[in-house]
């Protein structure tokens, strides 16, 4: 039976974490839950969409905003209860909504390790878009030298200009939901300034154990000058004295400059996702 959950229950979040935990174990790699997004979902509205069968939660899939201009897709469907039609029924829910909502473009997006995901995407459709690799940081970032012009701060509502900038240049498009508060106690977005000129700008997360880093971008005027490295090992470091086990992050597989500055400060790569593009105009 489909549920449209409005927010998710306890009961429901234990669920999704043992059909995550028998999906890794069939298929390996790991999958793009985002879980502090699960643990903290509005009841506004319908985000996620759940399969059960008899008590037992066989399929979910996600509704995912980041600011983007696509919604992302992410979920699952039991080993054992594959080719039965779980899969589509929950994707097909899940445009109905999206359409209801005026979205326009989706990402679905499908580990690389996933052959059943591959097989789906094929089945649909789908055109590929581009992949992103999965990278963590296990422990205190390299060191190196430290810019003393060089400044992080919180962003404020008078920044909007500056990181619809900053997204456009790095990004190709002006990635700012105004919906979503740039600080709470989960996440904070921060401008890089230096010698009070805005460069970039970063965002980073904080979730119990775990901490991640997203939205990350040194103005192409910039870039070559250590100002990125700089800044992404003062964030790890915050993150890791916030009491972070590991760091995670995502990069474009292309993007050879960003790569090469996340391994230089001690990521590495965990996984890869792919992700197939949704036309819903």
């Amino acid at each position: 039976m489909l549920e449209r959950a409005h927010g998710l229950t306890i009961t429901a979040l234990e669920a999704i974490e043992g059909l995550e935990r028998r999906v890794v174990t069939n298929d390996g790699g790991r999958l793009k839950l985002e879980w502090g997004a699960l643990r903290t979902r509005p009841v506004d509205g319908v985000r996620d969409l759940l399969w059960w069968e008899d008590g037992r939660l066989l399929g979910f899939l996600g509704i995912y905003s980041h600011g983007w201009p696509a919604l992302e897709l992410a979920g699952m469907v039991d080993p054992g209860a594959r080719r039965r039609g779980i899969g589509r029924k929950l994707f097909d829910a899940a445009l109905t909504i999206c359409r209801a909502n005026g979205a326009e473009r989706l990402l679905l997006v499908v580990p690389r390790a996933s052959l059943a995901g591959r097989e789906f995407a094929a089945s649909r459709g789908l055109a590929y878009e581009h992949s992103e690799h999965a990278m963590t940081l296990r422990a205190r970032p390299a060191e190196g030298s430290t810019d003393p012009t060089l400044r992080l701060r919180e962003a404020t509502p008078d920044d909007i200009a500056d990181l619809s900038r900053l997204f456009a240049d790095g990004f190709g498009s002006a990635r700012v939901d105004n919906g979503k508060p740039l600080v709470d106690d989960r996440s904070r977005t921060l401008m890089i300034e230096r010698d009070g000129e805005t460069v970039g700008t970063v965002c980073d997360v904080r979730e119990g154990g775990r901490g991640a880093v997203y939205g990350f971008v040194v103005a192409s005027e910039w870039r070559g000058r250590g100002i990125g490295r700089d800044a992404l090992r003062r964030v790890a470091d915050e993150l890791f004295d916030a009491g972070a086990a590991h760091v995670d992050l995502e990069v474009e597989t292309a993007n050879d400059r960003a790569l090469g500055l996340y391994t230089s400060v001690g990521f590495s790569q965990v996984a890869t996702d792919d992700y197939y593009e949704v036309k819903l105009a």
